[in-house]
């Protein structure tokens, strides 16, 4: 029996060897700089293709728009130009509509932590209740009227859960407008990236990424067997970056870091949130210990790898105990030197690279020194926005490396730390408005949960006591 094992396990070796030489010498060519350049310069060929398909677009658009106007109005060649001056004549003069300078819901809807100070509307305060009862004018409630129907139209929050709006078509079919008709130079153009991106591009990356997941646990793997210390950790720190850069050719990446200087070492590391791709980019230039849900599937695969390596902390969010013990363990990570920085994302869900809502206290309440990183995707390229209400991770995947490529920058912001007196939800706020600011992004107050749940009962009576307070009258 002891003989029968050991020719299996020879016979195994001499299969896989050759397999694992193959992926380690793949690792290396995909890692090095000639790979980092040759997807530089693939983005940039892009952006050239981009500019060319966004020109024929506005070409066809105003050829269309001539034919239109010589149609409806019986202009004719020159007469066009002179309607055209004719139009810009009435605006200059005053004879045209003009948008009412009306209140709008910005200035009406109080914000969930109440700190906003909204317009007051225009009612008089001086008026009595019984002229107000025999001068009644209708303008009085028009104000709340308008915010109410812009507010059903279009609100701060639902708005962020679905894929950013481009300025400019990026040769995608992911769009209603039917572009790629146009013209037909503009539609063999389209033609060409469709088959580049489905018969080459996404056969090549579904392989890399699959070797990549392979690479990754049997590297996390063999690190485990390592004991604890300072050895493993630098090791560790080396595979991860190493294996993350590797699995970031599967979506053809291209990321740009700003200021290394103060890239984190250690304590709490909090970003914005706009997909699961996030810890992938941040892993590409330093090695983190992870907090989060609990996965299955692909995430779960790879989390299962990352545990064997070193220390994360996974929970299941229907459990309050585990709230609680994830707290006690977050603490005790943050406390030990030798660890590794942990990442979180304080958000708790993703957001549409358009805005950060809002961050939760949980992780600011520890006391530990945080570093606030700033991530921003070029939507151009790819939409990068895991909408997990509608897309599984499969096929997120599968559009994500059936796009052009991954770009992004992330800008490493000076650790800041919790001021004396200043509450929990106050340093979130603060960190939240300075990862706001550098990545361009919106800074909203409410709470991404409203993604899966209904706004609070609370929230609710703030608003209706703040309408009543403007109604009263002497």
């Amino acid at each position: 029996m002891g003989l029968e094992n050991l020719i299996l396990l020879l016979v195994l070796s001499i299969i896989f060897m050759p397999v694992i030489l193959v992926i380690g010498c793949l690792v290396l060519v995909m890692t090095c700089n000639w790979s980092r350049n040759f997807r530089s310069g693939y983005v940039k060929l892009l952006l050239k293709v981009f500019q060319y398909g966004t020109g024929r677009i506005e070409i066809a658009e105003q050829q269309k728009k001539l034919e239109t106007n010589k149609g409806k109005n019986g202009y004719a060649n020159g007469n066009v130009v002179e309607a055209v001056e004719q139009a810009e004549d009435k605006l200059s003069t005053g004879h045209a509509i003009i948008k009412s300078s009306a209140m709008s819901k910005e200035d009406l809807v109080l914000l969930p932590n109440g700190n906003s100070s909204p317009k007051t509307p225009s009612i008089p305060k001086n008026r009595s209740f019984n002229s107000l009862n025999n001068d009644f004018i209708l303008s009085d409630c028009l104000d709340f009227v308008h915010a109410g129907v812009e507010a059903i139209i279009e609100d701060e929050v639902t708005g962020r859960f679905v894929a950013e709006e481009l300025k400019s078509w990026n040769l995608l079919t992911r769009t209603n407008r039917h572009y790629e008709f146009i013209s037909v130079r503009l539609t063999i153009t389209w033609i060409l990236g469709f088959f580049v991106r489905y018969f080459i591009l996404l056969p090549s990356r579904v392989t890399i990424c699959f070797l990549a997941v392979i690479w990754l646990t049997l590297c996390t793997g063999l690190v485990g067997f390592l004991n604890e210390g300072p050895m493993k950790r630098a090791i560790y720190e080396k595979v991860s970056t190493w294996c993350f850069n590797f699995l970031s050719c599967a979506l053809s990446a291209v990321v740009t870091f700003h200021n290394r200087e103060n890239i984190p070492k250690c304590g709490i590391c909090v970003a914005n949130h706009t997909t699961p791709v996030d810890v992938m980019v941040l892993h590409c230039d330093n090695a983190y210990a992870l907090i989060g849900q609990r996965h299955g599937g692909f995430l779960g695969i790879i989390q299962r790898a990352l545990a064997r390596a070193s220390a994360h902390i996974w929970f299941e969010r229907s459990e309050v105990k585990d709230r609680e013990t994830v707290a006690k363990r977050l603490k005790e990570h943050v406390d030990d030197p030798d660890k590794l920085p942990i990442l979180i994302f304080p958000e708790g869900t993703c957001i549409n690279n358009t805005s950060v809502m809002q961050f939760k206290k949980g992780s600011f309440e520890v006391g530990s020194i945080v570093y606030p990183v700033a991530i921003k995707y070029d939507a151009r390229f790819t939409d990068a926005f895991w909408n997990s209400s509608r897309h599984s991770m499969i096929q997120y995947l599968y559009m994500m490396m059936s796009s052009w490529a991954l770009v992004c920058d992330v800008w490493y912001l000076p650790p800041m730390h919790r001021r004396p007196e200043e509450s929990a939800i106050d340093f979130a706020n603060r960190v939240k408005a300075v990862i706001a600011k550098q990545g361009g992004l919106v800074d909203l107050a409410w709470d991404g949960a409203l993604k899966r749940m209904n706004a609070k009962k609370e929230w609710k009576q703030k608003q209706q006591e703040e309408f009543s307070k403007r109604l009263k009258v002497e």
